[in-house]
């Protein structure tokens, strides 16, 4: 008998990791409803969005507004979105008829688990981070399962899965580069940061003197890739984003510049990369900054709050992290021992067994 799985929410990379999973057994029908675009109001379209057709997983993009902490140009018209979002959620559970919904949280997701319920539908919601987001504490609400990604004390509903990491797959070459220098890799997450590729800009003339670097700009309105494309040269290779390769790429980095996204903080905890990390500051209960903190005491990364980053800070930073480069990495390994390197395939399975313990 057939089974369909009906995957939905903001946390796309350990989505990836699962579907993944999922596709190996028979008889599973996999269905994903997400963001059409990347952020309210950019028209850059959301990797999910590009990256499963491609993969052959059905995409459902719905409408949904949030509940904004400071009032900004899209407030009101976020509002408007929410009542919009619940009538698709209730379309597309009628249409879909999911045996079980899996969540990875965001605001994206709330209505689809709300509708989920209605429809005594099993959900089991995914907890990324070290700090349960708004629409994550409102959907576990609705929730038979609630899987955590690191070790604590189990509450009523919890299992302990991990947080699933993307396969490793053929890497890009890199036969671009001269190696005889250090190599970085700058990004800015699945949605790329404005301010980061600005610092890097800004610094690039001495960056590429102390290393070679990968910078993944992100799809944005202010045009960072198509500006920054244009000079690439030996020691310095930008990509608007990196798919397959990005399991080799981070595997040959020796130093990673980024957010502090658990997702990416997961993967290079796992490879023992080390990083300096520059936090998202307006996160609920500001978020990335506990991220960071959590994985500074383990050696793996450095923090340089978004306030003090310029590009000298950054400069600076990175000369220090490179002249320190062997005892940092050999610090970073350390934070492995956290991780949970089947979190995918537990997940997977717990599931699974929703469906056929309900």
């Amino acid at each position: 008998m057939l089974m369909k799985i009906l995957i939905t929410g903001a946390h796309f990379t350990p989505a990836v990791a699962v579907i993944e999973e999922l596709k190996k057994f028979k008889d599973l029908e996999i269905v994903y409803v997400g963001r059409k675009t990347t952020l309210e109001g950019d028209k850059s379209p959301s990797q999910e969005s590009k990256v499963l057709p491609a993969m052959g997983i059905k995409f459902i993009p719905i409408i949904m507004g949030r509940l904004q902490r400071t009032f900004t140009f899209y407030t009101i018209p976020s509002l408007l979105k929410i009542p919009i979002g619940f009538i698709q959620a209730l379309y597309i559970i009628l249409s879909q008829k999911p045996d079980v919904i899996l969540s990875f949280g965001g605001y994206v997701a709330v209505p689809v688990v709300i509708a989920g319920w209605l429809f005594s539908i099993p959900i089991i919601v995914h907890e990324q981070t070290l700090v349960s987001g708004l629409a994550n504490k409102i959907s576990s609400v609705f929730a038979d399962k609630i899987a955590i990604s690191f070790e604590r004390t189990l509450k009523e509903k919890e299992v302990l899965t991990g947080n699933p990491i993307r396969k490793e797959i053929l890497g890009v070459k890199l036969s671009h580069f001269r190696r005889e220098k250090p190599l970085i890799l700058i990004t800015g997450g699945n949605q790329g940061s404005h301010i980061i590729n600005l610092a890097v800009e800004q610094s690039l003339d001495k960056l590429t003197k102390i290393a070679s670097i990968i910078h993944v700009t992100g799809d944005n309105k202010y045009n960072d890739f198509e500006r920054l494309e244009k000079l690439q040269d030996e020691h310095y290779l930008v990509k608007k984003w990196i798919g397959e390769e990005w399991g080799s790429v981070l595997s040959k980095a020796d130093l990673v510049i980024s957010r502090a996204g658990i997702n990416t903080l997961t993967e290079l905890a796992y490879l023992g990369k080390p990083a300096l990390v520059i936090p998202i500051p307006y996160l609920y209960q500001d978020e990335q900054m506990k991220n960071a903190k959590y994985f500074e005491n383990f050696g793996l990364v450095h923090v340089l709050p978004q306030s003090k980053l310029f590009s000298e800070s950054l400069l600076e930073n990175i000369k220090i992290m490179l002249k320190n480069l062997d005892r940092i990495k050999l610090k970073a390994k350390e934070a492995k021992k956290v991780i949970i390197p089947d979190a995918a395939k537990r997940l997977s399975l717990e599931t699974i067994l929703l469906v056929k313990n309900k």
